[in-house]
């Protein structure tokens, strides 16, 4: 079934999500709390989730990771960007830098 697919993609996805959360937080904490938007109390304890854990958690029919940006024109600028490659990187850099600190990375769900 089509559903079955999709939910197969979602758990897939959020496992995904949380392993490489894991290795971002282990390899390089500050730069993984600022990427992921998240406080140190979040990252602690993903941190600290066995395999079982994580893959309990990734097994649910929500995406655990969403978009950070709240407005479209963001994206706009983003996709429709007309600078040249290393600008229109650093460019995108700003633009996810000043997303609202309020973006969740793992829902409560």
């Amino acid at each position: 079934m089509e559903t079955d697919s999709l939910l197969d993609d979602i758990q897939d996805i959020n496992l995904s999500y949380l392993l490489l959360t894991q290795r971002m937080i282990s390899e390089d904490r500050t730069t993984a709390l600022f990427r992921l938007k998240m406080d140190d109390e979040m990252a602690d304890l993903i941190a600290s989730l066995s395999i079982k854990q994580l893959t309990q958690l990734a097994r649910t029919n929500q995406l655990l990771c969403r978009l950070c940006y709240d407005e479209p024109e963001q994206l706009r600028k983003l996709t429709h960007n007309q600078r040249e490659q290393g600008l229109g990187q650093t460019h995108a850099a700003l633009l996810m830098a000043s997303a609202h600190n309020e973006c969740p990375s793992v829902s409560s769900n």
